[in-house]
């Protein structure tokens, strides 16, 4: 904008120069006021628009209607009080979640990955969430993918029941039914309904690393994997998405070779990824914070109870005072199987107690 001055409007002439002074700025104010306007427009439109990507993001799986009523009880509890009066409390209590690392989604970014094969569907990474009543404590319990397992009969997303299947790998549950029969599997295992499903893709979990800038992990070996990829020195590493990725699958590299191995690598990744969540200034930066949303939004399924942003915002909340400090992180006791040493069954009576503890 260009403001031509006259030595008439520059010296004034009585009323009429502060007349058009008074309207000149009267226009600046009202074009500033126009501008403040289409920005909050901008503004609103963006938010909305991020927040309808970030939802339509979500993909869920009706577990609750696929497995219908036979299956452990839920736990009871009454919500913690709202420090707002208009705002409805956050849960408070006690919450069971299996939480699945999966190659199940098709695309050429979960392929240069390893996975991607939408027909061929694994769950690589099973891990039962106990959360403590309160929300500040946990357990996470990790089962081996190798475990031989009774796998109960399982709803078909096409319709009709798989035969139950004895002496069965555990992940060929997710394989074999998907979802819902992972679920089953694990409440049939553990006598423990899991209240929600949260499973992250291969390509997911690489962007969220990346988005956060990476975690710091340590290692207590040396890891020498070429199926994996992964070629580290013992000690303390900055790793990217695709090495954070690599770590949680690397099992040739280290130990006997066996899924038992490399639970323990999945653990530490796992707290690192919150520990680097719990460092990092989302709340102070919009940007980044709707990137990682993205990110996590963008690999991730969930059951039908937390599909939705509020839902999962919600969640989240009731987690806050939740640490990696305060996380205990076990495996589900196993021996080798007297039919093939290279399998695993639950080691009795350790892990029926381990489970009855967790009721």
């Amino acid at each position: 904008m260009f403001l031509r001055v006259t030595s008439e409007d520059a010296h004034g002439d009585g009323k009429g120069g502060e007349a058009r002074r008074g309207g000149g700025r009267t226009r600046l104010i009202r074009a500033a006021g126009v501008l403040v306007a289409c920005g909050l427009v901008l503004a609103v439109a963006g938010a909305g628009w991020a927040y309808w990507h970030l939802n339509q993001n979500i993909k869920s799986v009706d577990i609750d209607g696929a497995l219908g009523s036979d299956r452990p009880s839920p736990v009871v509890t009454t919500p913690a009080p709202s420090a707002s009066a208009s705002a409805s409390p956050l849960p408070s209590g006690v919450l069971n979640l299996l939480v699945l690392g999966s190659d199940s989604r098709s695309g050429r970014a979960n392929a240069a990955l390893g996975g991607g094969d939408s027909s061929g569907a694994r769950s690589d990474t099973a891990m039962v969430v106990h959360v403590d009543a309160g929300r500040t404590g946990a357990t996470v319990v990790s089962i081996p993918r190798d475990t031989l397992v009774t796998r109960p009969s399982c709803p078909l997303p096409s319709g009709g029941t798989t035969a139950v299947a004895y002496g069965s790998m555990f992940n060929s549950a997710y394989s074999v039914g998907g979802p819902a029969c992972a679920v089953k599997t694990v409440e049939s295992m553990t006598g423990i309904r899991m209240d929600h499903y949260l499973e992250i893709d291969f390509s997911g979990f690489a962007k969220l690393v990346d988005t956060l800038g990476g975690i710091t992990v340590t290692t207590d070996q040396d890891i020498d994997d070429d199926k994996s990829h992964l070629h580290l020195q013992a000690g303390t590493h900055r790793l990217d998405g695709e090495q954070a990725l690599a770590l949680a699958r690397t099992r040739h590299g280290i130990g006997d070779g066996s899924d038992l191995g490399r639970i323990g690598l999945q653990q530490k990744v796992v707290k690192a990824l919150l520990e680097q969540i719990a460092s990092t200034q989302l709340l102070t930066d919009p940007t980044a914070l709707y990137r990682v949303a993205d990110a996590i939004t963008g690999g991730l399924t969930t059951d039908t109870g937390l599909d939705s942003l509020p839902e999962l915002v919600r969640f989240a909340q009731s987690l806050r005072g939740l640490t990696s400090q305060n996380m205990k992180t076990v495996m589900m006791p196993v021996v080798p199987a007297a039919s093939d040493h290279d399998r695993v069954v639950a080691e009795e009576p350790s892990a029926s107690a381990l489970w009855k503890s967790l009721r």
